[in-house]
């Protein structure tokens, strides 16, 4: 039973899990050190809990974090090695946005101590649920899927060139899921007619690589989805005025039928 309020776990029964390390808001507490509240927020995985919200009646776990990317990324190394060396990223804890904005005022950001006490408040315990939960349906079942859920805007120079596909797998270059179930969602998401790649910009984050475990029955994909896939996104960086823009459920029902039908393979495969 967990009774932290910034983490929601939803235990299903069900050969998988699907993590939301990148939807919450909360910045708890430290609005006036960071530039705004607002652009804070900007780089949220805007309204992916809601597009994924059908995971629990697939009889799903789901764990998921309120706590804003910027207080802290559970989807890095911990360590603060790159998990993409030589090319654009964001920190641990971020000190910068997707487009280089500085996220905090002058003398504001944290520091080394800062930086260990929220990995001991909230990294290690949204790892430690993941560990855990991962460790209970192992016990029910020979494999499971752990799915991790994303969302990025299209077009970010300062992290990739051109507009970004509408769907990314990642799977640590074939290092984190059987091959068999990579096709599988591959072939779905081909069938889209939308842009999409596998292993490309996104690989995997630390989610992914560090709890995708093949050998050991733990099949780990990363799913990162251009915004324009499922929200009315506007050109350019984003203002106040106009991003978020709001979860339009017609809007987003194609790439959700979509998703449904890969959590619906990946369970069948895992069941098979």
């Amino acid at each position: 039973m967990n009774d932290t309020p910034w983490l929601t776990v939803v235990s299903g029964t069900a050969p998988l899990l699907v993590s939301l390390p990148h939807t919450g808001t909360d910045l708890v507490g430290l609005e006036d050190r960071f530039v705004s509240p607002w652009l804070a927020r900007r780089d949220t995985d805007w309204w992916i809990d809601q597009l994924y919200a059908f995971a629990g009646d697939l009889g799903a776990t789901i764990v998921h974090t309120k706590v804003s990317r910027s207080i802290i990324d559970v989807n890095r190394d911990p360590s603060g090695v790159s998990l993409y060396p030589g090319q654009n990223t964001t920190e641990l804890c971020p000190t910068i946005t997707f487009d280089g904005d500085r996220l905090y005022k002058d003398g504001q950001e944290p520091d080394a101590d800062e930086i260990s006490r929220r990995r001991a408040t909230y990294f290690d315990p949204y790892h430690a649920v993941l560990e855990s939960e991962i460790a209970r349906l192992r016990a029910l079942h020979p494999k499971i899927v752990v799915y991790d859920c994303h969302s990025i805007r299209s077009v970010l120079p300062r992290l990739f060139e051109g507009r970004l596909p509408v769907f990314n797998l990642g799977t640590n270059d074939g290092k984190s899921a059987d091959p068999v179930l990579q096709d599988k969602v591959t072939a779905i998401i081909a069938a889209t007619g939308r842009p999409w790649v596998v292993n490309g910009r996104f690989k995997g984050g630390w989610i992914t690589r560090h709890h995708g475990n093949p050998a050991n029955g733990v099949h780990g994909l990363q799913m990162e989805i251009a915004n324009r896939g499922y929200l009315l996104e506007p050109e350019g960086k984003g203002e106040p005025s106009n991003w978020p823009v709001r979860y339009d459920a017609d809007f987003a029902a194609p790439i959700r039928a979509t998703l449904t039908d890969i959590l619906e393979t990946a369970l069948a495969w895992a069941g098979s």
